[in-house]
């Protein structure tokens, strides 16, 4: 079953009929439930096909627009089509009228505009006899926003590089935008208290790799010193000065890229 904290129920899987092992059921009578492509306003860019990937948004009478949180300024864009309250859950109906739930919306890799599942590359380095723990994410790119990387732990013994694994992925990620552009092996993936891999910490690895990277091509005596989370901006890089450094090419540099940085203080 499937809950929407205490704003509805949606689905469950239905008492008599076929019960499928990983599904979440069928939806609730008076509930329309659909898997959409929207943009960040609540706007409706498409529908998704039968078992194609989208974000499930949800129509029913415990659903009033505007009114989800008490704090007006975060219901905006909270609302698909104003109908539909946007659950943030990936998922995808099957040809059944079944519902999945795949993952989360905030977790999507954005490359070029191209909306990329992380499990899918997961469940590819899972399949790895080698490979215990995986964490995809997308790292920052100046030219295609985003590209798909892999952060993974061994089973403990295990031998493996990350250049073999690049080569598992190649073979087993069908879609060729999805196969991760850059794969480290972590003595150990950081993790929520009930053991689910905490992408945060990775998405901030992966910000102060790339940025350092790029400020030391420039050629610029700049680093990151760590990255927070901001309320409104999301992940903000916090850059220090090692040197004598022109902060007009620091800007022109780290401007090619969508993450906000600043100086640190």
């Amino acid at each position: 079953m499937i809950y929407l904290n205490i704003i509805c129920l949606v689905s469950c899987n239905p008492t008599d009929g076929p019960k499928k092992v990983g599904s979440v059921g069928i939806p609730f009578p008076h509930t329309t439930v659909k898997i959409l492509d929207c943009d960040s306003d609540g706007g409706v860019k498409a529908e998704r096909a039968i078992d194609h990937i989208g974000e499930i948004c949800v129509s029913n009478p415990g659903v009033n627009v505007g009114q989800t949180y008490t704090e007006g300024e975060k219901n905006i864009g909270l609302y698909a089509d104003q109908k539909y309250l946007r659950t943030g859950d990936l998922g995808r109906i099957d040809e059944d009228g079944y519902l999945w739930i795949t993952g989360r919306a905030k977790d999507l890799i954005i490359r070029g505009g191209h909306n990329i599942d992380p499990a899918e590359i997961e469940e590819a380095l899972a399949g790895h006899e080698a490979v215990a723990f995986v964490g995809a994410i997308g790292q920052p790119d100046s030219f295609a926003g985003e590209l798909p990387c892999a952060y993974v732990e061994l089973v403990a013994g295990a031998n493996v590089t990350p250049e073999e694994l690049r080569k598992f992925a190649e073979d087993h990620v069908h879609e060729r935008a999805a196969q991760p552009k850059f794969i480290e092996i972590l003595d150990e993936l950081p993790k929520t208290a009930v053991g689910k891999v905490f992408k945060p910490d990775l998405r901030k690895r992966a910000i102060t790799r790339v940025y350092n990277q790029a400020l030391s091509d420039a050629g610029l005596a700049v680093v990151v010193d760590h990255v927070v989370e901001d309320k409104k901006r999301g992940l903000v890089a916090k850059l220090k000065k090692t040197g004598d450094v022109d902060e007009k090419a620091v800007a022109l540099t780290l401007g090619e890229f969508t993450r906000p940085w600043e100086w640190a203080t």
